[in-house]
């Protein structure tokens, strides 16, 4: 939201050296207008101290958006095209320029650990928060259908499509659509996340807060650094580790 409203500062003052070029007889054509939006747009990315990779989004930014309207014109594309990416995207992401939290996929490795650390002998209730397109949920409840695997995710096409998946399969997992700042961690003996550094330390704050003892808080890639790992997984050659912590 910064970046697109430094975007939209950037504008007038584009306008001003377009107006003042053009006065001292410069020509200036619509990707040398936006070549100018673009680095009027970085400069005040780095006064505002945002992260370094965002200088070069905002760069291209201008470039593309320019480039999308020839596109329109050169190949007389539907509007509509267009409304539609957009739409599918939101739906995708939904509001993940709030919660930080991109649509990630895990994958068996770490599915396999997260089964040998959840007790055996006893039905479990376990949520996988940010399920995604269900992938883990639904593996999980078919390893143990002792046990109840609910997936939580916000953004509404993932939530979906794993819901879909789910009724079509006949799984027993369940997903809701959601917040998971919405939920009581203590009715669960287990969380499972897969999300981003951003919202580590509050997902830490809730769980130190509602899980009750003897159940268990999972983490793929993304580390909580207020407290120390009980458990450190690492792949065998490339990939990223598992953390756990005990309650």
């Amino acid at each position: 939201m910064q970046a697109l409203l430094l975007q939209c500062l950037a504008f007038p003052l584009t306008l001003l050296i377009v107006f003042l070029l053009a006065r001292s007889g410069a020509i200036l054509s619509y990707a040398d207008v936006a070549l100018v939006q673009g680095i009027v747009a970085c400069a005040m990315t780095r006064l505002r101290g945002l992260a370094v990779w965002w200088l070069g989004i905002q760069l291209v930014f201008p470039l593309a958006l320019t480039g999308a309207l020839s596109l329109v014109f050169e190949l007389n594309l539907p509007p509509l095209l267009f409304l539609g990416v957009f739409l599918f995207l939101l739906a995708l992401y939904w509001s993940t320029f709030r919660t930080q939290v991109p649509y990630y996929p895990s994958g068996k490795w770490v599915w396999n650990e997260v089964d040998k650390l959840l007790p055996k002998g006893k039905p479990l209730l376990v949520i996988d928060i940010g399920s995604g397109l269900g992938g883990f949920t639904m593996e999980m409840a078919r390893r143990r259908p002792e046990s109840h695997f609910v997936g939580i995710e916000l953004a509404p096409l993932p939530w979906l499509l794993s819901f879909l998946r789910a009724r079509l399969s006949a799984s027993r997992a369940r997903f809701v659509r959601g917040d998971y700042d919405n939920l009581d961690l203590s009715n669960y003996d287990a969380v499972f996340a897969y999300l981003s550094p951003a919202p580590m330390s509050a997902l830490w704050n809730k769980a130190s807060k509602e899980m009750r003892p003897g159940s268990i808080l999972l983490s793929y890639e993304f580390l909580i650094t207020e407290k120390t790992p009980d458990i450190i997984l690492m792949p065998t050659g490339r990939g990223a580790p598992l953390y756990g912590w005990h309650f």
